[in-house]
């Protein structure tokens, strides 16, 4: 079946943004006086604060889970937002699709506020077609419901003729259980192993890589 719609994760898939976040959350964290190893936070990363932080903190109340979250956005934002930059080829691959006449979407679990700036960072305004974020959602990945409500934005269009690119399992299990095929991208520093156990059908180490075997990916079949 033709591909008519593309929906891009954001951090780790277009913006080189997964170690800043790490950090963020390494802060946030200290706030409450809990620590943990960079990598136990890098394996949550791609999860929104309502999944990430009982992932890591189980038992929080919804009112200190809450404040978590607010306190890594503000962070985030402060320190890191302004340095996150896309990775090469980024802008030409969200293009590219757009050429094809397939529909881009963007899908992220990044706040709305954050949604926005990556939008002028990635000069993509003219080429998406639609967007959804976390403040769209009740719950973030790896549920469904970030892809589903983006699903829904694409009037006419079943989940088969649409395809997910990101870079965490948590993306391709979220799309998994919306019925769509994910393509994952090694920039968000994810093994092989654990993208292909989520159900990965294609692996490819960037969006650059991607842009050049378009034709040849699940993209362009």
């Amino acid at each position: 079946m033709q591909i008519k719609a593309v929906l891009f994760d954001i951090d780790g898939t277009l913006v080189d943004s997964n170690d800043m976040h790490v950090l963020a959350w390494e802060e946030a964290f200290a706030g409450i006086g809990v620590s943990f190893d960079r990598q136990a936070i890098h394996d949550q990363i791609g999860k929104g604060t309502d999944n990430l932080v009982p992932a890591l903190v189980p038992g929080l109340d919804e009112v200190a889970l809450e404040k978590l979250g607010d306190a890594h956005g503000a962070i985030y934002k402060a320190k890191f937002l302004g340095e996150a930059k896309p990775f090469p080829g980024a802008h030409d691959l969200l293009a590219h699709a757009h050429g094809c006449g397939q529909q881009v979407v963007l899908a992220s679990s990044a706040s709305a506020a954050e949604l926005e700036h990556y939008l002028d960072l990635l000069d993509a305004r003219a080429i998406v077609a639609a967007t959804t974020s976390s403040d769209d959602v009740e719950h973030t990945k790896p549920a469904p419901d970030i892809f589903a409500t983006a699903l829904g934005k694409l009037a006419g269009l079943d989940a088969g003729e649409v395809i997910v690119v990101g870079d965490t399992p948590y993306d391709i299990e979220a799309a998994g259980k919306c019925g769509i095929a994910a393509i994952g991208l090694r920039s968000g520093k994810f093994s092989d192993t654990v993208l292909r156990e989520a159900g990965a059908v294609a692996i490819y180490d960037d969006a650059a890589a991607l842009l050049a075997g378009y034709a040849g990916s699940p993209l362009g079949r």
